[in-house]
């Protein structure tokens, strides 16, 4: 399966080859057209960014849901050295989540109330950090296989969270850092 993407707004200086993260999932470039389909070898305002998507992006991802139009995230990869902004995240998923709530906070945010697989509900830890397409958020009172985050105004804005709807299903991504202390201290859950 082929995904291609209009290109952010303004110049995006991509190349192809390099990972993108598009709603969480890393990703890399396999190709850069023009409006008209010829081959480029930079990003620019008005071109495609074409990915080709593994059986197994589309087995552990919401990608086989895919429909033209739908808004994502896309997110350039860090550098070494770059400022991180938000936890570590590497745009492996972990589990595939479901927005079973979606509420008016009240200060011009959203809480939004999440249900995901049982093995995901170990690394759901209160005040905690998970990706949600991407989007670094932090955990809200985790119960059962449920969480909520809070999300402010300005990521409301800025992320396909805005538009989300109960009932879509979401790239989620675990804490690496707790994954593998996990892995390092079995049993220490």
């Amino acid at each position: 399966m082929r995904l291609v993407l209009e290109a952010p707004e303004g110049v995006w200086d991509v190349v192809g080859g390099e990972s993108v993260a598009v709603c969480g999932v890393c990703l890399s470039v396999a190709a850069i057209e023009g409006s008209d389909g010829a081959p480029l070898e930079v990003c620019t305002s008005g071109s495609r960014l074409c990915f080709d998507l593994s059986t197994e992006t589309l087995e552990r991802t919401w990608f086989r849901e895919l429909e033209p139009g739908r808004l994502v995230n896309l997110e350039r990869s860090l550098c070494l050295g770059d400022r991180l902004d938000g936890h570590l995240v590497s745009g492996h998923v972990d589990a595939v989540g479901e927005v079973i709530a979606s509420e008016d906070s009240g200060d011009g945010g959203r809480r939004f109330s999440f249900e995901v697989p049982e093995e995901f509900t170990r690394w759901l830890v209160d005040k905690g950090s998970v990706a949600i397409d991407g989007v670094s958020l932090t955990v809200c009172e985790p119960t059962a296989n449920r969480f909520d985050v809070a999300v402010i105004p300005v990521t409301l804005e800025a992320t396909n969270l805005g538009v989300a709807e109960v009932g879509q299903r979401v790239n989620l991504e675990a804490d690496p850092i707790g994954k593998w202390v996990a892995r390092l201290f079995p049993g220490a859950d």
